[in-house]
């Protein structure tokens, strides 16, 4: 049988989108060139209608403060938010987030950073601790201030996001500038979601940033279980559950990280049964509990928060992730290619099993 005559068209298997993460666990500072040249090398994995980045210790002069990265459709929308936001939190400092023109990035919305910390004296949910608060503030600005949307909301750290691809992206948040301890960046191929400023990659919660390729087919049950604990989704698109369903499990369940891979990647049932009797009920009560947490369809996503990243398959690994180590970083990627074209001479490379989760801690 012979070969069709434009097979060389077809000699890569792209899988749709693609992630990157690099994280040094002694907290050494890696320029933002490293992910923007690595996303360059998987520019195939996208279509330009999404790419991100989120970045750890980019503000070490505010890093107690809350820093919220919103996009507003115009001006008036960013007014109604920073009113808002002014009754519930001392804004200590507010200005535009920088950017330059990229021709290839259009219609751009408006974009302003705030450092800010809660209120000592409340006006409002009171009851509350003071994440539960930064997260009440979060929901109320994205589902009933119109034409705003906070993107990014974590304390010494920062996402930026939109329609293009990430290097388009990179250019126009002029990420070059800025030197983190922690990336991670996405190229986005939408399938069966709009591609919007909002709806790109990384998504973000407090501290928690998600980047995904894959398709979340239990977006539906996720949701639903979501609403029930006061997490509203609003982005039109599947990943949003992964960050709402770590703050839950983790922040407000205490749930280790791990724990939370077994929620969203479980063991299948034969599995289970063939566990030590402890185990098995470890696992069928997290089951119990968790059902509607857990993640079906293909995925590879990449987590990160404050103390550390963690990378996971889908329990049949029909997406791929590759994980690498040099000195004190540790690299994770859709494609080898990616974390060669920035570090050539690795230390070890592989790729997880299916559902292993990969976490890797910050050192103190």
């Amino acid at each position: 049988m012979k070969a069709p005559k434009d097979f060389w068209k077809f000699d890569k298997d792209i899988a749709g989108c693609g992630v990157f993460g690099v994280i040094d666990r002694k907290r050494n500072l890696i320029p933002g060139t490293m992910p923007i040249d690595a996303m360059c090398t998987m520019h195939d994995r996208g279509n330009g209608l999404g790419g991100g980045f989120a970045a750890y210790g980019i503000y070490p002069d505010r890093a107690d403060d809350y820093a919220f990265h919103i996009m507003g459709d115009d001006a008036a929308a960013l007014e109604r938010a920073e009113t808002y936001l002014a009754g519930l939190f001392d804004v200590h400092h507010a200005e535009p987030i920088p950017t330059r023109d990229v021709l290839t990035v259009k219609n751009p919305p408006l974009v302003r950073r705030y450092f800010l910390a809660p209120k000592v004296v409340r006006p409002q949910w009171q009851h509350m601790g003071e994440s539960d608060y930064v997260v009440g503030a979060v929901m109320h600005v994205n589902t009933r201030i119109p034409g705003a949307f906070v993107f990014s909301s974590g304390k010494n750290m920062g996402t930026f996001k939109g329609v293009g691809y990430p290097e388009d992206i990179a250019d126009f948040f002029r990420l070059d500038e800025y030197r983190a301890y922690m990336w991670t960046a996405h190229n986005r191929f939408p399938t069966n979601t709009p591609g919007w400023w909002g709806g790109a990659h990384p998504f973000t919660l407090l501290d928690w940033a998600i980047v995904h390729n894959g398709e979340i087919s239990s977006y539906g049950i996720n949701r639903r279980y979501l609403c029930e604990h006061d997490y509203e989704c609003t982005l039109m698109t599947d990943t949003e559950v992964v960050a709402y369903l770590l703050d839950l499990m983790v922040r407000k369940h205490g749930l280790s990280k791990r724990m939370a891979s077994w929620v969203f990647a479980p063991p299948f049932w034969d599995e289970v049964d063939r566990m030590p009797e402890e185990q098995r009920k470890a696992f069928t009560a997290l089951r119990a509990v968790y059902g509607a947490a857990l993640l079906n369809g293909p995925f590879a996503i990449l987590v990160t928060d404050s103390r550390g990243m963690m990378g996971l398959n889908d329990r049949v690994k029909l997406r791929p992730l590759v994980v690498a180590e040099k000195d004190t970083m540790t690299f994770m990627s859709s494609e080898e290619s990616s974390i060669r074209e920035v570090c050539r001479d690795l230390d070890r490379v592989w790729a997880p099993k299916a559902g292993e989760p990969v976490i890797v801690e910050l050192e103190a």
